[in-house]
């Protein structure tokens, strides 16, 4: 049986009943435009807080500016930031892993051999920036949604790439019959 051959840059396919190693294709975060009102907050308190500086009325004095300038960024705009950087999707040569949470960490996977149907849905606003959302769904599990990702048609033809490669191996593992070694 010859073996069929891979795409230039793509991981050569597995001989029957080999197990493939799991590769990471693709890891990526929701579109980096949900950090454009924490990046506003942070250049404007920055700039609010050293124009006021030093020219308060006398109650108040700086170090109570800078405590609520420190309160700000921290609220508006670190918060903001390390919750986007925590939340990250990774789509391997097996599954799909969506890894989210500051505090209490969530992990959902969903694994192509499963099979699932893929879903795209976008706003007016993803549209112009070439993001969607991803709805993977495999009739079993409750859907995973991958919100607002980055070149959303490449993912889209990347993930279908992924589950028919997965089942076509599937398939092929299932019905290989396996070899017997025998002492002569």
């Amino acid at each position: 049986m010859s073996q069929p051959t891979a795409y230039p840059g793509r991981p050569r396919t597995p001989a029957p009943g080999a197990a493939a190693p799991e590769l990471v294709i693709a890891r990526f975060r929701r579109h980096g435009r949900r950090l454009l009102w924490p990046a506003i907050v942070l250049i404007a308190v920055a700039g609010a807080t050293g124009y006021v500086s030093g020219n308060l009325p006398s109650p108040w004095e700086d170090w109570m500016l800078w405590a609520a300038a420190g309160l700000v960024v921290l609220l508006l705009a670190a918060v903001p930031y390390l919750r986007w950087l925590s939340h990250t999707y990774t789509v391997t040569t097996r599954r799909v892993i969506e890894r989210t949470g500051l505090v209490q960490r969530r992990r959902v996977d969903i694994p192509h051999a499963r099979g699932y149907t893929i879903s795209e849905r976008r706003g007016p606003v993803q549209r112009l920036w070439g993001s969607g959302t991803l709805i993977l769904a495999n009739g079993v599990d409750e859907p995973v949604r991958l919100v607002d990702v980055p070149s959303v048609r490449l993912v889209h033809e990347t993930l279908s790439d992924q589950v028919e490669v997965s089942q076509i191996l599937a398939h092929r593992d299932s019905h290989s019959v396996p070899v017997i070694a025998t002492d002569d």
